[in-house]
């Protein structure tokens, strides 16, 4: 049904970054998600919306193999980055990580230097080959999480030190710096005051000219502000995919309606 529907949009296969497809994810016998079939689209900010515990969360992590290190997880189906099955044996997690970046619902900076938390990844991934391209990508990634101009006087203070937002926005910083392609984000302004978070929503706009991003939120005012692709989840479900302006104005599903009028939820 749904990859009849994104046809009948005409969404063109050549921009699909990422493709899930019967996915289905069980904690033990409890089974979480169900047929879940969509298609992430590049440079697009695409939105999971849905009641707590509807499993948006759940199927986000699916998509970086976060649930791999959840014991009783088991996740069936396909998912595939710029056509390659993320779930084959030969693709290593650390790798796959480095190219589907995560920003988590709490800031956690790492108990190192501003600088050390952005330049954690490059190093270990060996993406720079000394100090002086070290030093650009840590400077790059901060710009472009919008954070330079504050931080770039003390880069050897903890990051711990910063507000809520500027830690966030350090681990943005930090989970860009290894050149991602894709950027997921769960709920990442759930901490932050509206200041805060009207800065992250900015520059959520601007990341999209480089990335994919997917964010997970509670908030249907942030999805409508920041997101070009909405997806309604209900108890394990994907409901209803497609244009953040239909989804919220003329959705197809009578579910998403009473969500986003507050009937249920």
């Amino acid at each position: 049904m749904n990859d009849m529907r994104m046809t009948e949009r005409g969404v063109d296969s050549k921009n699909i970054k990422m493709k899930a497809r019967k996915v289905q994810v069980f904690y033990g016998t409890n089974h979480a998600i169900k047929d879940v079939d969509v298609d992430i689209e590049d440079k697009t900010v695409t939105a999971f919306i849905g009641p707590s515990g509807c499993g948006k969360s759940t199927f986000l992590r699916c998509l970086n193999r976060m649930n791999d290190t959840i014991d009783i997880c088991r996740v069936e189906g396909e998912i595939t980055l710029d056509g390659e099955d993320i779930y084959d044996r030969k693709v290593d997690p650390v790798q796959l990580r480095a190219k589907v970046g995560m920003v988590f619902q709490k800031p956690n900076p790492f108990p190192k230097s501003i600088y050390d938390n952005v330049a954690y990844g490059p190093r270990i991934h060996g993406l720079a080959r000394g100090k002086a391209e070290l030093d650009e990508i840590v400077e790059k990634s901060l710009r472009r999480a919008a954070i330079w101009n504050e931080v770039k006087d003390r880069l050897d203070a903890p990051g711990t030190g910063l507000s809520g937002g500027q830690q966030q926005r350090l681990c943005i910083a930090r989970a860009i710096a290894t050149g991602p392609e894709v950027l997921l984000m769960d709920e990442p302004c759930s901490a932050l005051d509206p200041i805060a978070t009207a800065q992250v929503e900015e520059l959520i706009d601007e990341l999209r000219e480089r990335f994919s991003v997917v964010i997970v939120t509670h908030s249907m005012q942030q999805a409508a502000r920041v997101s070009q692709k909405t997806a309604f989840f209900h108890l394990g479900n994907l409901v209803e995919y497609g244009e953040t302006s239909k989804i919220f104005t003329n959705p197809d599903d009578p579910r998403t309606e009473s969500y986003i009028t507050g009937r249920i939820g």
